[in-house]
């Protein structure tokens, strides 16, 4: 939504909240597509949560690769949490909007959940290639302290990363309230802003993220 600021000279519009166009159901496949992306959520969160619980009691999997596999389920987690919770209310809703800090609190989780999957799953690629091809000395490379730091990278460098992007992306004036998606991302609120807005600093460090996430993906491969 989009409401008129009277303290502004120029009589400028200020964004208060999106509307969410990219749902657009029949009435009567609302409760069909509640119950399934319900069935999805609780399936989630219960495999997830039961591996999480079962490494963290079971000793014997106290070993890198557990670890790094419950902390794969533990943002796993975090991401559906960012993503399902608000298509369910919106299945039961007859106008899909959020508000415009939700918006960006979802953009972020969305974003910093997929590139902490990338870097934990790189990791995971580091850890089985020092298993298979350096067994002699994988205890000495993947120690304790080398994990720890494995797993913060892995967390807060995709956070750092996703943080950036959103504090840009909130700097510009935008000229529309309408989102043609399911949820809100990082690029299409950028491509909201009014012309001729300097999105220049956007582009650079968006096109560095998604070069930095690459060399991930074609490390992942590669091991």
């Amino acid at each position: 939504m989009i409401t008129n600021n009277p303290a502004t000279m120029d009589n400028t519009s200020q964004i208060t909240s999106f509307v969410l166009s990219g749902l657009n159901v029949m009435k009567y496949q609302q409760v069909a597509l509640f119950s399934l992306t319900l069935i999805s959520y609780c399936s989630v969160v219960v495999v997830n949560v039961a591996v999480i619980v079962t490494i963290i009691f079971d000793k014997n999997m106290h070993e890198p690769m557990y670890i790094l596999l419950c902390s794969f389920c533990m943002n796993g987690l975090y991401g559906t949490t960012g993503f399902y919770p608000k298509i369910l209310w919106d299945l039961l809703s007859a106008v899909h909007v959020i508000s415009y800090s939700g918006c960006f609190v979802q953009a972020f989780v969305i974003h910093s959940f997929v590139c902490s999957d990338l870097s934990i799953l790189a990791v995971m690629s580091y850890d089985r290639y020092v298993a298979i091809c350096r067994p002699l000395v994988y205890h000495s490379v993947m120690s304790k302290k080398r994990l720890l730091m494995l797993v913060s990278f892995s967390w807060f460098t995709p956070f750092c990363i996703s943080a950036v992007n959103m504090i840009l992306a909130s700097r510009l004036k935008l000229c529309s309230s309408y989102i043609a998606r399911l949820y809100c991302i990082n690029w299409i609120i950028v491509k909201l802003s009014c012309f001729p807005a300097n999105t220049t600093v956007n582009n650079i460090v968006a096109n560095i993220t998604i070069i930095f996430f690459l060399f991930h993906f074609f490390f992942i491969v590669w091991t």
